[in-house]
């Protein structure tokens, strides 16, 4: 595929391919920063699997004014997308103005929770059956889903996936339905937000369906992407309910747990268990 790629960029954007180097991230499959004759540079991704993805961010940049790359194609096996110039901390002034964007974000809805299609999160796939309550979307189509899909890939031991439906039938007693479906990024950790000169320069990798902007928000405590500063600014504009830090958070951090429980294994297993402990003793 990659032998292919100048020929495809040049009949996609009418320009010569100058040269081509790796970029670093990419969970699907190979990253090219390609220079283009005269002036300009564009993202390629070789897939498999990469038709989900650009559609993902055109939903995004018409359902929402997020900073995002323009896509140039998008299928199964190529994404061509802008290049952004991000690679500055996230730190500062671009953690309020993350808080700002994702707030604006979480104020999109739709009459269900899901979407209107299945997607994927880091290559797997990612059900979102239009579902009217909160609840029973991310007890079936989050939670049990991406545990099933980790017992089955022999990442997840059975007895843990049976202390998970154990654990998901008492969600009731933890989750609360929000006022309305919130449109999310699905996939909020730093490498997948592009910062430059104390501001967001865009959003990438996203993961979109509509569902509670807690789970956002925990994804986003997982690997300390968000700090005080987001977080006090996020709240200002939308209050953070009571009892989200006390105990909802680790509930929701359970479903990125379980995606890099499917991806990677390793010490993630541990991170289950122990949310798993603190409910469940």
């Amino acid at each position: 595929m990659q032998a292919r790629v100048p020929a495809l960029v040049e009949r996609f954007t009418g320009r010569k391919v100058d040269a081509m180097a790796p970029l670093s991230g990419g969970s699907v499959g190979r990253v090219l920063l390609i220079q283009l004759a005269g002036n300009g540079r564009v993202v390629a991704k070789l897939g498999p699997g990469l038709e989900p993805e650009g559609w993902m961010v055109r939903q995004l940049a018409c359902r929402s004014r997020l900073p995002l790359p323009t896509i140039i194609h998008a299928d199964d096996d190529l994404l061509l997308m802008e290049h952004v110039d991000g690679g500055d901390a996230l730190t500062g002034a671009a953690q309020a103005h993350a808080a700002e964007l994702l707030a604006d974000l979480h104020g999109a809805s739709w009459h269900s929770f899901g979407l209107e299609r299945d997607t994927v999160i880091g290559g797997l796939p990612q059900v979102n059956t239009a579902t009217h309550r909160w609840l029973d979307f991310f007890r079936d189509h989050r939670l049990l889903a991406m545990a099933r899909h980790a017992l089955d890939a022999g990442r997840l031991p059975a007895e843990t996936m049976h202390r998970i439906e154990i654990l998901a039938a008492r969600l009731p007693s933890w989750i609360e339905e929000p006022a309305q479906p919130a449109l999310l990024h699905g996939d909020c950790w730093t490498g997948n937000i592009l910062v430059k000169g104390g501001r967001v320069a865009a959003f990438i990798d996203p993961a979109i369906y509509y569902g509670h902007p807690e789970i956002e928000l925990a994804f986003g405590t997982m690997f300390g992407t968000f700090d005080e500063s987001f977080f006090r600014r996020y709240g200002e504009i939308r209050p953070i309910a009571p009892g989200f830090w006390e105990e909802r958070r680790d509930l929701y951090l359970l479903y990125p747990l379980l995606v890099h429980v499917r991806l990677f294994g390793g010490s993630y297993l541990d991170g289950v268990g122990r949310v798993l402990d603190r409910f469940l003793g």
